[in-house]
């Protein structure tokens, strides 16, 4: 039992398997040691002084914990366990109260980390309970600076150092490790009730029992000194996780802000706004520790970041998101056609949304055209979990993808396609950029050095990331992204450093370094061994593979200096049929060595941002990036001159949306069989990451033979996704 104003007071003190002091909890060890005594306010008497042992699933104690407590692996192997002992502590304190006549009481510790940073975080990773008590306490430190404003600030007090400047004379040696200090507390307790003092206990500290959700505005106050960003999340999860992994420390409300990626999807990162910035810097104490098997980093943030991506502006939003203690459910994949009414077909009564159709929110572009999205609100954890068992059924002719969201989420979601420009006519068409010559690396030089063994969903940021302060030496436009003949990522990149000694100094510092969860090779190699692997060729053990084959479609681009002064805006991003569709190649031109064709996305001017694979060319979409614009007579002059056409043939073209992620050549030629396609018809698209992007431009033979297939084959499932085509 607690209360605001108690009339006892339960002082705590704890050590745990680990570090000791300022770095209580900092390193994730187990709790060993709990000492506590019952202290009556009005009657100025103590109880019974109370010692426990706790016994923890790794009894490995370190050199300073065995140090500074004296305790051994052997005693603690004969205590109980943490649940146990907490029990019983609830029970002796009970009996320990009635001795007084009292039924309240309120926790007294020497600081914040026993309870916010070692018993919240253990409990809740041992998936049990703490009883209502623990999320109520008074800070020691901070009572003794109120009652003595002249004494130490308080994050510089200490049990010791508050003793010392009462004049309390204590030894240390003559007690057991945590007997001493309770005793020590209890007496400096004494110290303030006196009449000199008269101190009152009577503002506790908090911890919050969950994570409350809300919106945020962009016109919000965000104190930069209380967020943090935590790096490395599972991509499922919650903000409820998220708050779980900082479980004693005190979330603002609605301050979980998932970020996501250029695609929409979770990038395994978070933006965390605490209430003010003592709570902020408890959580970078947290720094590298565990959520389930992964380890997760914390770092300092900005409020105008954690603004970008959690504030909103729609009223719409605002109003979605004004009823409170919500589970949100994002919904992706619907049919552009779907209704309110479709979608609470699809949910059912099992899962009733809150409000009807208040609880649903279609996301759309600027237009209003829908974007295949959507949220819902459910009042109850039930009614979302029997929401999310409907994850990929079918609606219409598309599967659907469930998952829990988040306020911060809705908000990114919205603001991203919000913001999408709308373009009323369009553009000039594109065309390729011949680049002067340029070559990536030459010579036998060890300048480069070759990433092997990087995530699959390692972009040029997590590089950058892992290099550290190796990244001032890359030169420019010098990191280069290796993609298979399916054109994914294929683990493998290499990095063009200043100087033969920089790459031998990343070689030694980064190989066998973490990224993500996987531990990352580095060797130390020459352009020329460069330069033959990204033409296809092999690099091991046995020395040089040559490529697959030199067939100028196949061959890697090559990469100028980007001109920034030329790069048009996003806005540009479109194209028009005939500017992907040249003049067939003549058996001459293609005896000749073409120069290679380049596309500059926008994002061009960003120093590392071009990826380097010879299957396929160009490796982006040419529906996610800008270009270049020209006149429209430079089209065919430009096809003409390079006589390397960006699709294979001529022909009528027609684009496939909504592929699965991990489809091949094969599967198209296979659903469009009896076509007369081969893979030379067929053009993969991918985003700026190199990932596949869901599309893909197929030219048929003829306009008739285009037009049959768009009829025939619209709406139909491969890999059961509903693959729309259009005529483009």
């Amino acid at each position: 039992m607690t209360a605001s104003h108690s009339d006892s007071l339960v002082v705590l003190f704890g050590a745990t398997a680990g570090a000791y002091g300022a770095k209580l909890g900092s390193d994730e060890r187990e709790l060993i040691l709990l000492v506590w005594q019952v202290v009556d306010l009005p009657s100025k008497k103590v109880g019974t002084l109370h010692k426990s042992l706790v016994k923890a699933d790794n009894l490995e104690l370190s050199d300073q914990c065995r140090e500074v407590s004296g305790l051994t692996p052997e005693g603690l192997g004969k205590a109980e366990p943490l649940d146990r002992v907490l029990q019983q502590f609830i029970q002796l304190v009970s009996s320990d109260l009635k001795v007084f006549g009292r039924n309240s009481y309120t926790l007294c510790s020497d600081g914040q980390l026993l309870i916010r940073q070692v018993l919240h975080p253990e409990t809740s990773k041992k998936n049990f309970l703490l009883s209502e008590c623990f999320y109520s306490f008074y800070d020691l430190r901070k009572e003794f600076h109120t009652c003595y404003p002249s004494s130490a600030a308080v994050k510089d007090q200490t049990i010791k150092t508050m003793a010392e400047y009462l004049g309390l004379g204590t030894d240390e040696a003559e007690e057991d490790f945590g007997v001493w200090q309770v005793k020590t507390m209890v007496a400096i307790i004494f110290s303030m009730l006196s009449e000199n003092c008269d101190h009152i206990f009577t503002d506790p500290e908090t911890v919050k029992y969950k994570y409350e959700t809300g919106p945020c505005s962009k016109s919000e106050t965000v104190d930069s000194e209380t967020v943090i960003r935590a790096r490395g999340l599972p991509w499922q999860s919650s903000d409820q996780d998220i708050a779980r992994f900082f479980k004693g420390l005190n979330i603002a409300k609605g301050g979980v802000a998932l970020c996501l990626n250029a695609q929409g999807r979770r990038n395994g990162e978070a933006l965390v706004r605490f209430v003010n910035s003592e709570q902020r810097d408890l959580a970078l104490e947290r720094h590298k520790h565990h959520m389930g098997s992964r380890y997760i980093e914390v770092y300092k943030a900005t409020g105008e970041e954690f603004l970008k991506i959690a504030g909103g502006t729609s009223n719409e939003v605002a109003q979605f998101l004004s009823k409170e203690n919500q589970v949100i459910i994002r919904m992706r994949g619907l049919p552009f056609t779907a209704t309110q009414e479709d979608v609470l077909g699809f949910l059912g009564p099992e899962c009733p949304v809150t409000g009807g159709k208040e609880g649903l929110l279609f996301v759309k572009y600027p237009d209003g055209r829908p974007t295949g999205d959507a949220f819902v609100l459910f009042s109850c954890e039930e009614y979302a979990q029997n929401a999310l068992k409907k994850h990929k059924e079918i609606l219409g002719k598309r599967y659907i993808e469930l998952f829990r969201s988040t306020a911060a989420e809705v908000q990114q979601v919205l603001n991203r396609y919000m913001s999408t420009p709308l373009i009323p006519t369009l553009p000039t068409p594109i065309i390729p950029v011949i680049p002067p010559p340029y070559t990536i690396a030459t010579g036998s030089i060890r300048d480069c050095v070759r990433l092997r063994g990087l995530p699959y969903t390692a972009g040029i940021d997590d590089i950058l990331d892992f290099m550290g302060d190796a990244t001032a030496d890359i030169k420019p436009h010098g990191v280069h992204m290796v993609l298979n003949q399916q054109g994914r990522p294929s683990g493998d990149a290499f990095i063009q450093m200043k100087s033969a000694d920089k790459a031998f100094m990343v070689a030694q510092k980064c190989h066998k370094k973490m990224m993500k969860d996987r531990y990352v090779e580095v060797f130390q190699c020459s352009g020329e061994e460069m330069n033959f692997v990204l033409m296809g060729g092999t690099l091991n053990r046995s020395g040089l593979s040559p490529p697959p084959c030199k067939l100028p479609c196949l061959s890697p681009p090559a990469y100028a200096a980007f001109q920034t002064a030329a790069v048009i805006p996003a806005e540009a991003a479109l194209y028009q049929p005939q500017a992907l569709l040249p003049t067939a190649r003549t058996p001459q031109a293609s005896a000749a060595a073409p120069p290679a064709v380049t596309y500059y996305p926008a994002q061009a001017a960003q120093l590392y941002m071009n990826y380097t694979a010879y299957y396929p060319s160009p490796p982006v979409s040419p529906t996610t990036v800008g270009y270049l614009a020209a006149p429209p007579g430079a089209v065919a002059a430009a096809a003409t001159a390079t006589h390397t056409p960006l699709l294979p043939q001529p022909g009528a073209l027609v684009r496939m949306q909504g592929l699965p992620y991990n489809t091949g050549m094969k599967e198209i030629l296979s659903f469009f069989q009896g076509y007369q396609l081969h893979t030379d018809s067929i053009l993969m698209l991918y985003n700026f990451s190199g990932q596949p992007s869901g599309e893909a431009l197929v030219t048929f033979p003829s306009l008739d033979l285009a037009k049959r297939a768009v009829a025939e084959k619209n709406g139909q499932l491969l890999g059961g996704c509903c693959v729309e085509l259009l005529l483009v």
